[in-house]
């Protein structure tokens, strides 16, 4: 039976749970003994340790074959240290792992300025977050370069479904920008993502990287229609980026920075992924009103 140990056990971890092969057991890191009930519901074996104390990681030496990595950087700096101590931990042991997946954000390329991009864009992160999220690849592939392990990356944009919708901001009210001044955004379904990772672990190539993303071309303000149209819920005002400036949060703002459209050619072939949710408004479609 594989074995496969999940780092950051949450919503899209536990979808993919659902949909793995029953030829797997599995693992996950958590620090929370609360959420051990729910793993366990979900045929999970929970593993005590938090990433942010390497010492209490010792158990993960040697357990899985497969590992898929979802944490997220620490909330300061430029760097991942919670990366930087999970591959530590993996190499003490005799038995690396076979195969690491790294769940990674779009927000690596920084603005594209609505460009469509391929894995081979050159990264320019503009967030502190995203610099974050650059420092954990830059580590991992390095790592599976120096170690022999099949490591590939998943650079993922805004997740999205039933239950993950921006319903609260539409509610809320908050502008939108202009459709000449918005912004490209891009999306996956929460169980597409988890899909996908499962075929990373099956088709994925020793450091490679890929773009997932459904097939919408989006800007963020006809995303934010959708979603109003969808819940019989008015559609938000469009503002000009300088008013925007002065009435929307500054990390709501660092958003509305960005413009990009994912390829996602490499993902289809690849890792042979049909979506399920080609675009947004299938998704939508699916959603409960």
């Amino acid at each position: 039976m594989k074995r496969l140990l999940i780092i950051g056990c949450g919503d899209i971890a536990l979808r993919m749970v659902q949909k793995l092969p029953a030829s797997y057991r599995v693992y996950a890191l958590s620090h929370s003994p609360e959420r051990y009930p729910l793993l366990r519901e979900h045929g999970i074996t929970p593993i005590p340790g938090n990433l942010d104390e390497p010492d209490t990681l010792e158990m993960l030496s040697g357990l899985a074959q497969n590992v898929v990595h979802f944490a997220p950087p620490p909330s300061q700096g430029t760097q991942d240290t919670r990366t930087t101590h999970l591959l530590a931990a993996l190499t003490k042991g005799k038995i690396l792992p076979h195969r690491l997946v790294y769940i990674s954000t779009s927000g690596v390329y920084g603005n594209c300025g609505g460009d469509i991009v391929p894995e081979t864009r050159p990264l320019r992160p503009h967030t502190v977050r995203a610099k974050r999220r650059l420092d954990a690849e830059c580590r991992i592939r390095e790592w599976g370069r120096r170690s022999r392990v099949c490591v590939c990356i998943l650079r993922v944009p805004g997740i999205y479904a039933g239950d993950r919708l921006p319903l609260e901001r539409v509610k809320n009210g908050t502008p939108a920008l202009l459709p000449e001044q918005d912004v490209y955004s891009n999306h996956i379904h929460a169980d597409d993502l988890a899909r996908t990772v499962i075929a990373a672990l099956r088709f994925g190539k020793p450091g490679r990287v890929y773009n997932t993303s459904d097939d919408s071309e989006l800007k963020m303000g006809d995303y934010f229609d959708l979603v109003a149209d969808r819940f019989g819920l008015p559609r938000l005002t469009r503002i000009s980026y300088s008013e925007a400036r002065q009435r929307i949060s500054e990390n709501l703002l660092s958003f509305m920075q960005e413009s990009r459209r994912l390829a996602n050619r490499r993902m289809k072939y690849e890792l042979q992924v049909k979506l399920r949710y080609p675009m947004v408004a299938d998704g939508l479609a699916a959603a409960r009103g």
